[in-house]
């Protein structure tokens, strides 16, 4: 070879290596592993005299391809190229006088295969060529994997950072409601703590929420407001549809919406004592709002549940001393009592009996006395409830009695919407010990009332006159004997024939001897009325003309009536 050709060689070698570098530049820019591999074999056919027979990239599932990038179905080739193992070496079978595999040589190991071929066997220069080019393919494979790497790394990034940001919105949000709902609760606490009661609730419920709150008791009585457009009056629901909205409310873990209203009940238990309600017409009540109704609801059990148990103690220790009192406790313990429960008994007091025939219990003529005690405001006192009547143990203010006790008599009437009562005033106590005297006249004094021909009103001890004679006591054995010596057989004959000879006898001396008067309020005629007198004279014995006989049985039976027959 002369120089000419030398130097016509070396500028060919030059010349491919030129476009060797060239095409490692592209194939490094390139972040497709299977368009590097791509280059890799189309340039094959330039930089040498050798012809692209089959690739193989492992990170596509080691699959041979064809020269176009095509499937190829070669197992002899497969298996020669898992035998080399990530080494060069030659090839059989591929139809070619000379064949050879390139490892694409990567970072901890090879990316894969280029399998080349030629009719004779290549040039040292090509050898050469081919070797740069598998080296060069598999950095650039290296490369692309890097490159890949890095952008899932920083998709991924990007997915964290999306995420943690929405984490990190709902940490927000989440801090933020749990600081919300630890200001509701520590205000709510705070008021539930400084004893202001349903007015206090109402308040602060209206300052968290911003709407009106209304507290009410079990039957929708108003019992605290807090915001604007109070209503005036305050409406109330009828009884069948509050019980029907006090069902839903107990039977949801929740608040719920009646009408315009947001409602949560107070019950300890299974009882209802009152109802928080969010005045909401436009439906503003957000999730705090709910939240802040909840909280007051409880706190307001707390509340309502405190202060039954303050009055059901303060009535159990009022009608235990009340009892104490009527049947004699000492002064010094009684007095101490008294005091705690806000009440003066060293000043004069006086025992009052009130019995209501036709009431339907004991609790509504407590309820009752208790309101018109509140309203004649004259007097103060402590009750109890026996057997024989619902007894006060009352403060003498002043002298005018008997109009304290009309008027408690005639509030009475009105609550209760019958004039059917008997109210019976003992004498007035200066001590504690003269309790259970003034009760026993107490005592007396009601039973005179319910046993005259007006047995609804106000009766007096000091007023009694005879009747205090005649009103028995712990002994009554000689009265009962005076009317048995006096009115003895009319009592046995009524007791037989059903009749009512002593009834019309005391009748007849009420009504002053009077015929007409007699046979009114007995409801019978004038003949009838004779009659019975004839049958009285007969049976007694006694001239009901004679002065001593009319004395004698007038005051016999008197004492009958107030008896009531025990004989």
């Amino acid at each position: 070879m002369d120089d000419a050709q030398r130097v016509g060689a070396v500028r060919g070698q030059l010349s491919r290596l030129c476009n060797l570098i060239s095409l490692s530049m592209v194939m490094s820019d390139g972040h497709d592993e299977r368009q590097i591999v791509s280059l890799a074999v189309s340039s094959i056919s330039s930089l040498t005299s050798c012809r692209p027979v089959a690739s193989l990239l492992i990170s596509t599932g080691s699959v041979l391809c064809a020269p176009d990038g095509s499937a190829l179905d070669w197992p002899e080739l497969s298996t020669r190229l898992k035998e080399l193992d990530g080494a060069d070496g030659s090839v059989t079978g591929t139809r070619s006088p000379w064949a050879r595999a390139y490892a694409l040589r990567a970072v901890g190991g090879h990316a894969g295969y280029l399998v080349v071929g030629a009719d004779t066997a290549p040039s040292e220069d090509e050898l050469f060529l081919l070797q740069v080019l598998a080296q060069q393919t598999g950095r650039a494979l290296t490369t692309a994997a890097l490159h890949q790497r890095d952008g899932e790394t920083a998709r991924e990034l990007r997915t964290l950072n999306v995420k943690l940001a929405e984490a990190n919105e709902r940490l927000a949000a989440s801090v933020n409601d749990l600081e919300r709902r630890r200001e509701i609760h520590e205000k709510l606490t705070a008021v539930a703590a400084s004893g202001a009661g349903e007015a206090g609730i109402s308040e602060i419920l209206h300052q968290l929420t911003g709407l009106p709150v209304a507290v009410e008791d079990r039957f929708g009585n108003l019992l605290a407001w807090a915001g604007p457009n109070r209503p005036d009056p305050y409406p109330r629901p009828s009884a069948r549809r509050r019980a029907e909205v006090l069902a839903d409310a107990r039977r949801s873990p929740r608040p719920i919406r009646d009408r315009d209203r947001v409602i949560a009940v107070a019950q300890p238990h299974n009882e209802v004592l009152g109802v928080l309600a969010l005045v909401d017409p436009r439906r503003r009540a957000a999730e705090h709002d709910m939240f802040a109704l909840e909280q007051g609801a409880v706190v307001l059990t707390m509340e309502l549940a405190h202060q039954r148990s303050l009055a059901e103690t303060e009535l159990r220790l009022r009608r235990d001393l009340v009892d104490d009192l009527l049947t004699g406790t000492d002064d010094r313990s009684a007095v101490a009592r008294s005091q705690a429960l806000g009440h003066d008994l060293q000043a004069p007091h006086q025992v009052v009996v009130v019995r209501w025939p036709g009431v339907k219990s004991d609790d509504v003529l407590v309820r009752a006395i208790g309101n018109a005690v509140n309203r004649v405001r004259t007097f103060r006192a402590l009750l109890t409830r026996r057997p024989d009547g619902v007894v006060l143990v009352a403060t003498r203010e002043g002298q005018d009695d008997r109009r304290r006790w009309d008027e408690l008599h005639r509030a009475l009437t009105t609550s209760l919407r019958s004039g059917s009562g008997a109210i019976g005033v003992g004498g007035v106590c200066d001590t504690v010990s003269e309790f259970p005297r003034s009760y026993a006249e107490a005592m007396r004094a009601v039973r005179v009332r319910l046993g005259s021909s007006s047995p609804s009103g106000v009766t007096a001890y000091e007023d009694l006159g005879i009747y205090r004679l005649l009103s028995g006591g712990q002994d009554d054995h000689d009265v009962k004997e005076f009317v048995r010596e006096w009115l003895g057989s009319l009592i046995d004959y009524d007791g037989t024939s059903r009749s009512d000879l002593v009834r019309t006898l005391w009748q007849y001396f009420e009504c002053g001897g009077n015929y007409d008067s007699t046979a009114r309020a007995l409801h019978i005629h004038r003949s009838t009325l004779r009659y019975r007198l004839r049958r009285i004279r007969e049976l007694s014995g006694h001239d009901l003309g004679s002065v001593d006989s009319r004395l004698n049985l007038h005051i016999a039976t008197r004492a009958w009536q107030i008896l009531h027959g025990a004989l």
